[in-house]
């Protein structure tokens, strides 16, 4: 379609509602088996960090390599934008998301046989960052319009369910308990594979977890892909990606909802860090105490998404803006909090709220993008916009600490960025209402 056009550009929410024969729903076991496929994968990839961890100390790797890990993750996504959201339209995305995973069983493989965790772990980051315009893609090929706010609800909330058991069963597999139960095992004749650490016997698990994901995802409904290629080349695909990106930030319902996920996943990542510093200030919490409050605000993003998944029809997904506002309100509590009985109930409600407001966002995104250009390509657009966003705001909040700047000062200031950044684009959509 041609940018410009009444169908590529409504102004009015009532243009959301598509009749029941545009998108015609899938059997329900399709999507059962693609959430339990999202599960498993987001379960390894979640497990597998602190597994490369503590690959890195065995091999006293220098402290600076341990966040260089998540730099080589986010990079695949960044750099491989352009194409990964092609390849998602032009085959199918069942397929796609198959051979992800086998590219991330090839990561794991190759830290087993000894490769260095940086490299292996940018090879986890390539296959991640083709499963994501796929997974998210398949949604509106699988479920009819009305239902994708419920579909994302599911997605983001066993996602972050994924996050925090892949956190307890990370540390678990590289704790001497692992070591110990595979010492008592490995006298079976067909587990005799010499395996001398405790985070080797954790990357042999997680290749099953992975070889199980890429199963269940083979057994998802195979849906004719959306166009015929991928492309006639590199430089081609670079530019339709810019095309497909231009299409998404001036279209009024895809800027706003691309606005809200890339500002939401920003935030997010670097909140994450902020806990741990702000509960060691401000509720005097060791360090694997606070890690445990990065676990709250994933609880809380559950329930809220929940919520939005039952609550928020697409129609209305633009009414949720101001419960970003309420978020960056709540972060600006947590300067006067001082005892864990007040924090808890805080950061679950920060949680919550951020939940509540993506998962429309997510729903609306992917059905702008599935409309204009292709639901794989919009997607590779969300993820270039939020993983860009993740390294400025990190880059950020690490500035604020080489400058000197207090804890409850950078809380500050980061909940005054999200309060005024969700009212900006809020009052941004507002006039493209008005106009």
């Amino acid at each position: 379609m041609a940018a410009g056009t009444k169908d590529d550009v409504p102004f009015n929410h009532s243009s959301l509602a598509l009749t029941k024969d545009a998108r015609p729903a899938r059997p329900e076991r399709g999507f059962r088996t693609l959430m339990l496929a999202q599960f498993l994968s987001a379960l390894a990839d979640n497990a597998l960090l602190f597994v490369a961890i503590a690959l890195l100390s065995l091999q006293a790797a220098p402290a600076w390599q341990v966040p260089v890990l998540q730099q080589c993750f986010v990079f695949s996504y960044i750099l491989l934008a352009p194409f990964v959201g092609a390849l998602a339209d032009c085959m199918p995305k069942s397929r796609v998301m198959s051979l992800s995973n086998a590219l991330k069983m090839a990561g794991c493989a190759a830290m087993l046989w000894g490769g260095h965790p940086l490299a292996a772990y940018a090879l986890v980051g390539l296959g991640a960052a083709m499963y994501s315009p796929a997974k998210y893609g398949i949604l509106t090929e699988l479920l009819p319009a009305e239902r994708l706010v419920m579909a994302n609800g599911w997605m983001e909330g066993l996602t972050v369910a994924a996050i925090v058991l892949g956190a307890i069963l990370g540390g678990a597999l590289i704790g001497d308990r692992a070591l110990a139960a595979w010492a008592g095992l490995s006298h079976l004749p067909l587990l005799q594979l010499h395996l001398e650490s405790a985070p080797k016997i954790a990357l042999l698990f997680l290749l099953a977890i992975y070889g199980a994901a890429a199963v269940a995802n083979l057994c998802v409904p195979s849906v004719k892909p959306t166009r015929r290629t991928c492309g006639p080349g590199p430089v081609a695909l670079v530019r339709e990606f810019a095309h497909c990106s231009r299409l998404l930030w001036c279209d009024p319902l895809g800027r706003v909802s691309l606005a809200v996920t890339t500002l939401f996943w920003g935030a997010g990542a670097t909140l994450r860090l902020i806990i741990l510093a702000w509960a060691a200030l401000a509720l005097g919490y060791s360090l694997e105490a606070a890690t445990r409050l990065t676990a709250v605000v994933a609880v809380g993003i559950a329930l809220g998404a929940a919520i939005a998944a039952r609550a928020v029809r697409l129609e209305q997904s633009v009414r949720v803006l101001p419960v970003g506002i309420a978020m960056g309100l709540a972060v600006l509590a947590m300067t006067f909090v001082t005892s864990p009985l007040a924090a808890i109930p805080l950061l679950v409600l920060i949680g919550a709220l951020g939940g509540y407001f993506v998962v429309p966002m997510n729903a609306l995104l992917q059905y702008r993008g599935q409309r204009l250009m292709g639901a794989g390509r919009s997607i590779a657009v969300q993820n270039f916009s939020e993983n860009l966003s993740i390294l400025l705001m990190l880059g950020a909040y690490a500035l604020m600490i080489h400058a000197g700047i207090g804890v409850h000062g950078i809380v500050m200031v980061f909940g005054l960025v999200v309060t005024a950044s969700m009212a900006l684009i809020w009052r941004r959509h507002a006039h493209d209402q008005d106009g």
